[in-house]
């Protein structure tokens, strides 16, 4: 596919080289293929990005997240406040346990949820908080556990789409009772899916582990009801290959993204808070204007680019409530968001003449009507 002025370029670019092809080919030949080796040092490697975290591996990142509601207890009758603007795992986690997801707005900077809405929204039958790290950026997770220690809530922190990200120089995923990692494919790093849970909490991990393995820690002597949501060992050895590239592939998002903020005035580029060390899954701008032409303005010129996400979660149709609306939820900078956002591509195979052609291409598109 070609624009006007060039090759395509795509809004993500996977990186399956030839160390994780010839990682995956190790392991299919060593024949320990689930939960071995490879798995157990994914572990502890990608605990060195965690604050020294126990880190629990599993197949994908909405099972950390059911995992750990479910390691954590909650169920039916409980409450976990969720942002709307995120994907749609965040919810369908808490759904899948049985316990009620209580929607919350973001902030109009970070597209994180907003703290003060938070305390707003927390009830006797509040149990946890779910802040979402969303496209790289971290939450307020100060404030975010000073509302949690409060009134004694867990945080399960969804740090799906921010890798590596921090604030005040904590990494995300070391915050809270539990931080939840995704590793699909188009992810800053991947392991081509698998997901991890970071927590400090031995107990929880010793759950964790349990429940990932059908209840067992030792074969065949099942402890509890537990599920098969293991990670194979192809997945972790091509983990562990991408892991060890992570930091040169978020300093080049991180200085491609800087390129971008000086270049877009067509556009309201992404702010970043003071003390956070955006990671930059995604480089989402604001459209000042018609969002549909501006989009297919990009597409001409050949730039790829996405919303994410046109739809809030409470606006799906599994979250309408019986007569299908949306419910009781008064979320203005989500809706804001939802009809304003569009992001541009930002991965770290970007050539420099990549990203004049989208720095351009935002400036004309920015104008489109």
């Amino acid at each position: 596919m070609t624009g006007l002025n060039g090759d395509f370029i795509p809004p993500a670019k996977p990186v399956i080289g030839e160390a994780e092809i010839e990682a995956a080919v190790r392991v299919l030949r060593s024949g320990l293929v689930v939960q071995g080796p490879e798995v157990a040092a994914f572990e502890e490697e990608f605990g060195e990005l965690v604050s020294g975290r126990r880190c629990v591996a599993v197949n994908s990142g909405t099972s950390a997240l059911q995992l750990t509601l479910m390691a954590l207890g909650f169920g039916p009758g409980d409450e976990i406040i969720v942002p709307s603007f995120s994907f749609a795992a965040s919810a369908n986690a808490v759904r899948l346990v049985g316990a009620e997801p209580v929607f919350v707005d973001i902030e109009p900077g970070s597209f994180c949820v907003d703290p003060e809405a938070v305390a707003a929204a927390v009830t006797p039958r509040t149990v946890a908080i779910m802040p979402v790290h969303l496209y790289g950026h971290p939450a307020a997770m100060d404030k975010i556990m000073a509302i949690a220690e409060r009134h004694g809530l867990a945080v399960v922190e969804d740090a799906a789409q921010a890798h590596g990200a921090s604030l005040h120089g904590k990494p995300v995923g070391a915050f809270g009772t539990a931080g939840c990692f995704s590793f699909y494919p188009t992810k800053n790093m991947h392991s081509l899916e698998g997901g991890m849970i970071t927590t400090g909490d031995a107990g929880l991990a010793r759950t964790l582990r349990l429940l990932r393995n059908q209840g067992m820690e030792k074969r065949y002597a099942n402890e509890i009801v537990g599920a098969n949501m293991r990670m194979t060992d192809v997945a972790a050895a091509i983990g562990r290959v991408q892991l060890r590239q992570l930091p040169d592939w978020t300093a080049q998002r991180q200085a491609n993204a800087k390129f971008l903020d000086s270049k877009i005035t067509g556009m309201v580029t992404p702010p970043v808070a003071d003390g956070a060390v955006h990671v930059y899954h995604q480089y989402t701008v604001r459209v000042r204007g018609d969002r549909d032409a501006a989009q297919k303005r990009l597409t001409e010129l050949g730039i790829g680019n996405a919303v994410y996400y046109p739809t809030p979660i409470h606006r799906l149709i599994p979250y309408l409530t019986q007569d299908g609306t949306p419910g009781p939820w008064d979320l203005p900078e989500t809706e804001r968001a939802a009809a304003e956002v569009v992001s541009l591509p930002v991965h770290p195979s970007l050539s420099q003449a990549d990203l004049e052609r989208i720095a351009d291409g935002a400036n004309l598109a920015g104008g489109a009507r």
